[in-house]
């Protein structure tokens, strides 16, 4: 190994060996002092040479570490700016309502959620634009996370120490508990570190992975779900809660058993990043060679509607006279997604559907004695809209959700000609936005 330090140079010739005596001289030692003159002459410069060539190598080392560390640095600093620079981005993105970017930095904190080792950490997360809420699908820990035992003791007579075990009643209490204190947890993580205007609600979902003892195979079952505005959250004093109660006052959809793996249906299936709705498509549209269903004549729309429904499992399909433009119908379907009769009414539209539409669908889902009902449109539903289907019985789906479920059934490529405004409100308002029907 070189060091950055020069090495130590020899001593010079002028160490010479003391020159002999009178009696010296008379007995030879002239030349023996002279030869050990010459010998120490040839040490030196042997030694000289070798000084020399050692710190011309060290140089060289020396030169080629300092080239090293200079592009280490560089690399390093590039590095940086890099990252400086995406973080930058990220930032703007955030700041402007960006789904990825909101996503990314909701990743990053729920990365940061210190946890015990055994726990999963592992979590799927959707920014919705349009609602303007973050949906968060996290794995929750399995119920034998609950230890078995509730204690231990020693007895004296073995000289043992036996488990004392928990009763089964106290386990599945725990474990209630424990995943009503993981969403509250993780409601509270990011509701806490984003801005209102950009984030006014949550939807949590708490899914276990599982085997599934009929089949042998890996499954998934949902245990927990909430949906929360971020009003009615900040108003909690979480530190003196009940987290099970809390969580039936905020409405939640619980499971009646979560030890013994009773699943739920959630609120919404975590299929949000494939139904988002893609940038400008009301600016490409004009460009695009894809059909726009904006530009679809009513009587377009209505076939293209029916052979979708069709292709997803109506067996019949009846239209009725509709006064508003859209594309109303009844079809019946064995299959469990209608559920017997199911009226589906279309609107395309070009802005808001709002709560007023889905509740004129329940009216007619009364007169026609319908089982469910799907309201189907271009464009997208508010918060308000989607809780209010959820009581009652109705599937909603948005012009991306309807873009995939054309391309999945008929494969046919469109575009729903309408995209949400991304950008974050100046105050927290709730959304108002009227039914804007295209003529």
């Amino acid at each position: 190994m070189h060091s950055a330090s020069p090495n130590q140079s020899p001593a010079g010739p002028s160490t010479h060996p003391n020159p002999p005596g009178l009696v010296g001289l008379l007995f030879g030692g002239a030349g023996r002092y002279n030869r050990a003159v010459d010998h120490a002459k040839q040490v030196f410069q042997e030694a000289a040479t070798a000084h020399k060539k050692r710190e011309n190598q060290r140089k060289i080392a020396l030169s080629e570490k300092h080239r090293e560390h200079t592009e280490r640095v560089r690399k390093i600093e590039a590095r940086a700016q890099a990252e400086n620079a995406k973080l930058k981005t990220r930032a703007v993105d955030f700041t402007q309502g960006q789904p990825e970017a909101i996503e990314w930095f909701v990743n990053r904190i729920l990365d940061r959620s210190p946890y015990p080792k055994d726990f999963p950490k592992k979590a799927q997360i959707a920014y919705r634009p349009q609602n303007r809420d973050v949906v968060i699908e996290l794995e929750l820990p399995p119920a034998s996370i609950i230890p078995d035992a509730r204690g231990y003791k020693y007895v004296k007579t073995r000289d043992a120490i036996d488990p004392i075990p928990r009763p089964t009643s106290e386990s599945k209490k725990r474990y209630s508990q424990l995943i009503a204190c993981v969403a509250l947890r993780t409601l509270h993580e990011v509701l806490s570190t984003t801005p209102a205007n950009t984030v006014e609600a949550m939807v949590f979902n708490g899914r276990l992975t599982t085997i599934d003892r009929a089949t042998g195979k890996t499954t998934h079952l949902h245990l927990l779900c909430i949906e929360s505005e971020r009003a009615d959250f900040e108003e909690l004093v979480l530190s003196k809660v009940d987290a099970t109660a809390c969580l039936k006052r905020l409405n939640a959809l619980v499971s009646p058993n979560p030890y013994d793996l009773e699943a739920i249906e959630p609120f919404i299936e975590f299929d949000l990043k494939r139904f988002r709705f893609t940038e400008n498509f009301d600016v490409i549209s004009d460009l695009d060679s894809r059909k726009n269903l904006l530009k679809l004549s009513p009587t377009e729309f209505e076939h293209l509607v029916r052979e979708l429904f069709s292709a997803m499992g109506a067996e019949a399909w009846t239209t009725i006279p509709s006064k508003d433009g859209g594309v109303d119908a009844v079809a019946t379907s064995k299959d469990i997604f209608f559920g017997g009769v199911c009226l589906i009414q279309a609107k395309r539209w070009s802005k808001l559907v709002g709560l007023d539409a889905v509740h004129a669908l329940t009216g007619v889902m009364a007169d026609h004695n319908a089982t469910t009902g799907v309201l189907v449109t271009t464009s997208w539903f508010g918060r308000a809209s989607e809780q209010f289907a959820q009581r009652n019985r109705i599937t909603l789906i948005n012009g991306a959700e309807l873009k995939h479920l054309i391309k999945k059934h008929l494969n046919i490529d469109v575009i729903p000609g309408v995209t949400p405004n991304h950008k974050p409100r100046a105050s927290n308002n709730k959304q108002t936005g009227r039914p804007g029907p295209t003529q």
